[in-house]
């Protein structure tokens, strides 16, 4: 699946019961998400932007945010004048499922042309 196919697709509710992505398959969907990076416990995926001001900061974040809504998947975001931290991790699974790539995905393509 591509990441045009990914930011295509919609978060399915997980209320655990369903195992965690393992390394391979989340190496797999890392490379679908760029500039998206793995913690070593393959539990979480970041990435950092950097922005020119704060207003575009803080419009990025409320974007984020929006799709954050959208999707019912919701990330730890924090932010400063010009740059803004974005880490999935899918906590009823206690690691990464789907949801945390098509929400990556979803989030890069707000800074697509």
């Amino acid at each position: 699946m591509s990441e045009i196919e990914l930011k295509r697709q919609r978060c399915v509710p997980c209320e655990g019961g369903v195992d965690p992505l393992n390394k391979k398959e989340a190496d797999l969907m890392l490379t679908q998400a760029p500039g998206w990076s793995m913690n070593e416990t393959i539990t979480e995926i970041e990435r950092t932007f950097t922005f020119k001001n704060y207003y575009e900061t803080t419009a990025f974040v409320n974007a984020a945010a929006w799709i954050a809504h959208r999707e019912d998947h919701h990330p730890d975001i924090s932010f400063g004048y010009r740059n803004c931290t974005i880490r999935y991790s899918t906590h009823a699974i206690k690691g990464l499922s789907m949801n945390d790539f098509i929400c990556a995905a979803k989030i890069n393509a707000l800074l697509e042309d």
